[in-house]
């Protein structure tokens, strides 16, 4: 069995601060379970673990008072509760836990960010860290593949994704079937479980008809037609797919032109697997005609990961001129705009003339399948290779720019220590 260390291990073992509650929200078979375990380990100190949908943890939390919380914890520092979302009142219950017990550490899993809506809110405020599980990164993925399979291994998460347990699958047939598992068994599940929401084949034609759309604007009205459901039913129903972590949705920027598109967000799918099974098709890469939008789903959802393990702060939009001028993908930084253009297979994207007239000064770049590693872990203000990302014309030596790259990088380790 392959085991893969998490990105966003070491940042959870310096937020586990004595009298804070680190929470841990994702997509259900992420991992986050797995990952508790192995802080666990790391600690090797005395611990208790607790599964928030075992009935018995819900009757010994029940009785809210610091007498039977210190006898529960007796020596003990260090309190895990997975699933802690099926608690009742878990929010108040761990806001009593820290505010009582000295030098009390305690993390916290849940499987859906509506879920934390209690534990996240006023009960923990000031009390709390919370951070985002998900499906397995580009990064991490190279702790298990060589460079000589990294082409290969790319195209295959292009139709499988990244959840954990694909790595240890070789056959097609199994993983396909562990997808489907997972949409009927488990994400559309979780939906259904709130607001009592009965319309399942609402919600799966719902995810089928934006799973098609992937790269482009979605029109609530137009969804709702198309379902028989008024629009403020399929906002509500996409609402709670971004809450699950099915889908997330990315604004467009405009700033200077009229003609710029705003009010029509585009959807995209967290796991380029889900978003396949949802749709039944998993054929090879060479035989679809959605290639196009398996990549740029797959470059989105991989720079969303890093930019929230790395604690990178930006502003994530796509551009579109209503005469069809377009760029997939604009972040914002401090100010500084870089706009980048995802194709499977060119080489060469001319920049639009509207972003270069609109903007002057910003960046574009091609990402394709030969640039696309150091795009995903690119921080912006300078190049880590020769002209290969939007940066301002830089005197600067490439050799010099990744000595400049690496001491950056080992201040913010150690100013995070």
């Amino acid at each position: 069995m392959k085991i893969i260390e998490r990105e966003i291990t070491d940042s959870i073992k310096r937020k586990l601060k004595p009298n804070k509650v680190v929470i841990i929200s994702g997509a259900r078979r992420v991992g986050k379970t797995f990952l508790l375990k192995e802080i666990i380990k790391s600690f090797n100190e005395p611990h208790l673990l607790l599964n928030g949908e075992d009935f018995n943890t819900g009757i010994l939390l029940a009785k809210r008072s610091v007498e039977n919380y210190r006898q529960l914890m007796g020596s003990r520092k260090l309190l895990l509760i997975d699933e802690a979302q099926k608690i009742v009142d878990i929010g108040s219950i761990l806001k009593l836990m820290v505010d009582e017990l000295p030098g009390i550490r305690i993390i916290v899993t849940g499987s859906s960010a509506f879920d934390q809506g209690e534990m996240t809110g006023e009960p923990l405020t000031g009390r709390k860290h919370t951070f985002n599980l998900f499906p397995l990164s580009e990064r991490e993925f190279r702790q298990v593949v060589t460079p000589v399979d990294r082409p290969d291994n790319l195209t295959q998460r292009l139709l499988f994704g990244n959840y954990p347990e694909l790595v240890n699958m070789s056959d097609t047939s199994e993983m396909k079937e562990y997808l489907n598992e997972i949409v009927s068994s488990y994400l559309l599940k979780d939906v259904l479980a709130y607001d009592n929401i009965r319309h399942s084949g609402k919600i799966f034609n719902l995810l089928r008809l934006l799973a098609y759309q992937v790269g482009n604007e979605v029109s609530y009205n137009e969804l709702g037609k198309s379902l028989s459901l008024s629009k403020n039913t399929v906002e509500k129903y996409m609402d709670l797919l971004s809450k699950v972590f099915i889908l997330f949705k990315v604004e467009g920027f405009s700033r200077n032109l009229r003609k710029e598109i705003t009010k029509s967000p585009k959807w995209y799918f967290y796991d380029n697997g889900i978003r396949n099974a949802v749709i039944a098709s998993f054929n090879p890469l060479d035989t679809r005609n959605d290639t196009g939008q398996l990549w740029e789903n797959y470059m989105i959802s991989e720079r969303l990961k890093y930019q929230h393990y790395k604690s990178r702060r930006a502003n994530n939009f796509f551009w579109r001129t209503y005469d069809q001028q377009e760029i997939d993908w604009v972040e914002e930084h401090d100010g500084i705009l870089n706009g980048f253009e995802f194709k499977w297979t060119e080489s060469k994207v001319k920049t639009p003339v509207a972003w270069q007239n609109a903007y002057p000064g910003s960046g574009f770049t091609l990402i394709n399948r030969d640039n696309y590693s150091e795009w995903l872990t690119w921080e912006g203000g300078w190049s880590p290779a020769p002209c290969s990302l939007p940066h301002a014309p830089c005197p600067v030596p490439h050799a010099t720019c990744q000595e400049i790259k690496k001491n950056l990088l080992l201040a913010a380790e150690e100013n995070n220590k």
